[in-house]
């Protein structure tokens, strides 16, 4: 991708200020990490407040006559229960294609008091696709409003809500519930929030316009405890979390359920279906997929990286590596992959091939961090 071709964020010219390294990131050019390191930036966002900037995610609005008619639109394409999402609550769900494998993993959220409105967080790397795909799928009466106008900024860590608070006085975003959603006044700025994120730790991701997005990020960060994190130390808070990343353990091949989140599809759409590739994915519900996902913990102190073979006690390839790096909260190199489900049991004994060498690993539960999502 040439030069002109990359785009800018609305806090562009805030991270050179504060020296990031900049890089090309999902056709964006992104901080990947400031003067202090991915490490120390890692677990400042564990012990204190981190500021992202994530506006280069898709964000838009699925609009409509009514809650009923935009969610059983959506639902053709998704396998989450949104008929039934309350006003002012979120939830994560996939846009699947017609053989059940994720054209991309997203967070859906019913507005309060707009009821014929569904706010959509799309990834950066696959917004076009979604679109498109939406604009192909979309009946009459349901229209798609891209917020190409408005930036995105997460706060995430334990001391994000006292953070927020300071600044939102008597819009009580501390005593919001994890995954639900509001329109707030936060440092003067008109926002929605939603309590969420993506590194395990409690906090917040702000939307508001991009014409505001600098002044706002510089309101944050001179709080005394929030400090600028990078994607670097974005992609290690979220692997420790157990988190998917898209083109990592999500792509068209796989489906929610081999990829472990068959959480997020509620029951009534188990029994029902109605969504794409919705006979694989309960017959995966019911026998049991032929992959999993799941974590690896490797013995000693060497990673092991995206794209690492995983063999069975016995030498034969099970698997492999999607995701891996040094854990800085655990103090130790960490891992997701895809395995055979004969091997996905946690304390199973693994291989990793690392440049030649078989080192040794077991399969662990995920997270490897504890989640510290605020449940009220």
């Amino acid at each position: 991708m040439s030069d002109d071709a990359i785009q800018k964020t609305p806090l562009h010219a805030l991270h050179g200020e504060l020296g990031a390294r900049m890089a090309p990131f999902a056709g964006y050019d992104m901080p990947i990490q400031y003067p202090a390191g991915v490490l120390a930036e890692h677990l400042h966002t564990r012990k204190a407040a981190g500021l992202f900037d994530v506006s280069h995610m898709g964000q838009a609005l699925i609009e409509g006559p009514d809650h009923a008619t935009v969610a059983a639109f959506l639902e053709t394409l998704c396998p989450a229960d949104i008929l039934n999402l309350a006003a002012g609550r979120q939830r994560y769900s996939q846009i699947l294609n017609d053989e059940g494998g994720v054209v991309d993993d997203l967070m859906l959220t019913r507005p309060p008091g707009a009821d014929g409105a569904l706010r959509l967080v799309v990834n950066a790397s696959r917004k076009g696709v979604d679109y498109a795909l939406i604009a192909q799928r979309m009946p009459a009466g349901v229209r798609l409003a891209r917020l190409e106008d408005a930036a995105l900024i997460a706060l995430q860590g334990p001391l994000a809500a006292a953070t927020l608070a300071r600044l939102a006085p008597g819009e009580g975003l501390d005593t919001m519930a994890f995954m639900s959603a509001k329109p707030a006044r936060v440092a003067g700025v008109d926002a929605f929030v939603s309590r969420s994120g993506y590194t395990g730790e409690d906090g917040y991701e702000i939307s508001l316009a991009a014409d505001q997005a600098d002044g706002f990020a510089r309101t944050l960060l001179a709080e005394p405890d929030v400090a600028p994190i990078g994607l670097g130390a974005r992609d290690s808070l979220r692997l420790e979390a157990g988190l998917c990343l898209y083109g990592h353990e999500l792509d068209e091949t796989v489906d929610p359920v081999e990829a472990a989140i068959a959480w997020s599809i509620q029951k009534r759409r188990r029994l029902e279906g109605g969504f794409p590739g919705a006979g694989r994915i309960q017959r995966a519900l019911a026998e049991g997929p032929r992959r999993v996902r799941v974590g690896l913990r490797p013995e000693g102190r060497a990673p092991a990286r995206e794209g690492t073979e995983i063999v069975s006690a016995d030498g034969a390839p099970i698997g492999v590596v999607t995701s891996g790096g040094f854990g800085p909260s655990v103090g130790a190199p960490v891992a997701m992959g895809f395995v055979d489900r004969a091997h996905a049991a946690v304390g199973t004994q693994v291989g990793l091939i690392v440049r030649g060498k078989t080192l040794a690993a077991r399969v662990a539960s995920l997270p490897f961090h504890p989640n510290a999502y605020y449940r009220g």
